[in-house]
């Protein structure tokens, strides 16, 4: 399951690139272990692919600084859910970590 986005990475200044976002992030190397699932839902609220991603075993977590704080966004049993509405250029990322709080949500 994959949906396009925009990309605004240096390399696409001056054209229109997009590039292929996947739900299992399967390119990440410092997650050893994850379960995934996706489904899809049809109801009148929401159209589109939900996906879980569980990461199981990390080689090493990752933290990405926001607004001048360290946040942890991959680790040992932390979970990404993410909402790719059907017709739709966004998705919804929640991510949680192992006791199950929210670390960060975004829509891209």
């Amino acid at each position: 399951m994959s949906t396009l986005k925009r990309d605004h990475s240096e390399g696409a200044v001056g054209r229109r690139m997009l590039k292929r976002k996947f739900g299992d992030r399967s390119d990440w190397k410092r997650v050893l272990a994850r379960q995934y699932a996706q489904s899809y839902i049809g109801s009148d609220d929401f159209k589109g692919y939900v996906t879980l991603l569980r990461i199981v075993k990390v080689s090493e977590p990752l933290f990405v600084n926001y607004e001048g704080k360290q946040i942890c966004i991959v680790d040992d049993g932390y979970q990404w859910l993410q909402q790719f509405p059907s017709g739709k250029n966004h998705s919804v990322t929640t991510m949680f970590d192992a006791k199950g709080h929210i670390v960060q949500w975004y829509i891209d």
